[in-house]
């Protein structure tokens, strides 16, 4: 069965069960992959969570029901997975902009969230170059910020929530000179494992809710400045591919690509680590700047 078909047959169970409790283990097991490499693709592919696809796919349905009447809204409340009205009105409210009482009304405009269907897209047959290598655990300086899924969009960031880190992190400092920093606390030497002359460190929680987002340069014995924190990553073995192009653009879409193009198509699936983008000296401006993006794999 190709990819497309299974994760299809793991959308049929999910809407099957969307009135009662919905196993993600059981969903991986269609899936004929681990939880976690189903849900980051499932994130990366639609922009948004398997838990949050769930979450909207209910208050679909509930919207529904609310509409006609017929039922209690706590009963709908309850159907639905929410133990209390309270947290049933809000959850309502941050997708519908009305409460379940004011949906009752005449007139009242609601949010349909379609259920989603995968096909196999042919995208031109662009070969992809990758090598896989395994690295040792070493540790990284960083600066660290936490990013709930809402402030997330098909994947990215916010550039508002961007640019607050940046603040956050190094106040009224320019880019350039934020870079330049960086590279003042390794005396501008490239990383000894990445080669990075500074490095951006993405984990994840495991329901794709909430991001750790992480800048920072390769801890190369030097001293740990004041309000930074040593990041371990752990040894694994990496799918490395290099991006072509002025960053942040051409980086993010290598990233697409890996997760809807590369994935399905080979014997790998995500490890439950850390991703990192390299970011190696260079013009980042330039359409010939070179950088790389690095997928913890394991092996089917």
């Amino acid at each position: 069965m190709e990819w497309p078909d299974r994760m299809n047959v793991v959308i049929d169970y999910i809407e099957a069960n969307l009135d009662d409790e919905i196993d993600i283990e059981k969903a991986a097991d269609i899936a004929c992959c681990s939880t976690y490499h189903l849900q980051r693709i499932f994130l990366a592919v639609n922009g948004l969570s398997l838990a949050e696809y769930i979450r909207r796919r209910r208050l679909t349905l509930a919207a529904g029901e609310v509409m006609t009447g017929n039922a209690r809204i706590i009963d709908i409340a309850l159907k639905y997975g929410y133990t209390s009205p309270d947290s049933f009105t809000r959850a309502f409210r941050n997708l519908h902009g009305v409460n379940p009482q004011a949906a009752r009304e005449s007139g009242v405009e609601l949010v349909a969230f379609p259920r989603i269907r995968f096909h196999i897209t042919l995208t031109g047959g662009t070969d992809m170059e990758y090598k896989i290598v395994e690295k040792p655990a070493f540790e990284i300086i960083a600066k660290t910020e936490r990013i709930i899924s809402d402030k997330i969009i098909n994947g990215v960031i916010l550039p508002e929530t961007w640019e607050k880190f940046w603040w956050d992190v190094w106040e009224t400092f320019s880019r350039e000179k934020r870079y330049e920093y960086l590279q003042k606390l390794t005396g501008g030497k490239p990383g000894q494992v990445t080669g990075a002359e500074f490095l951006v460190i993405t984990t994840l929680s495991e329901d794709m809710e909430e991001f750790s987002y992480a800048i920072g340069v390769e801890n190369n014995g030097i001293d740990v400045p004041e309000g930074y924190e040593i990041i371990r990553i752990p040894a694994a073995a990496w799918a490395i591919f290099e991006s072509k192009g002025a960053v942040p653009k051409a980086i993010h879409d290598l990233e697409d690509r890996v997760f809807i193009e590369w994935f399905p198509s080979t014997g790998y699936e995500h490890d439950n680590k850390p991703e990192l983008e390299i970011y190696l000296p260079g013009d980042r401006s330039s359409e010939e700047y070179r950088c790389q993006f690095w997928e913890p794999v394991v092996k089917k």
